[in-house]
């Protein structure tokens, strides 16, 4: 992953331990290698994590008010989580739990933001 931000290096890694989860059991994959529609996806997640207007502090999917993954992916992402999130808490309980922590991170739209920004910025002039 290209960006250095810790919040998004840990998201990154949630997803590839999910991911990992959800194939393993769902596709046969052994030795943390993922099948090639995982990989297609972890692959397409990391793009649009790297991608992501809101940087370090990104939302989690769930409460994020752009929906940037394609229909497809949206509805993979959807259906890996909701097989290995509860599996999570067994296998990786410190990530599970940081991001539920991250699941009550409210943000505004970036357009928003950055209308507040140049009118603080204006303010300030």
């Amino acid at each position: 992953m290209r960006s250095q931000k810790k919040h998004l290096v840990r998201e990154f890694k949630t997803m590839t331990i999910m991911v990992g989860i959800y194939c393993s059991d769902h596709h046969g994959s052994r030795n943390d290698v993922l099948c090639v529609d995982c990989q297609q996806f972890l692959d397409y997640a990391e793009v649009r994590l790297d991608k992501c207007p809101y940087g370090d502090e990104k939302p989690t999917c769930s409460n994020c008010p752009i929906h940037c993954y394609k229909p497809a992916q949206k509805e993979q992402a959807t259906e890996i989580m909701r097989y290995a999130g509860p599996r999570m808490m067994l296998r990786h309980p410190i990530l599970a739990i940081a991001h539920k922590l991250d699941g009550f991170r409210k943000v505004g739209h970036p357009r928003e933001l950055k209308r507040e920004d140049r009118l603080n910025s204006k303010d300030k002039q």
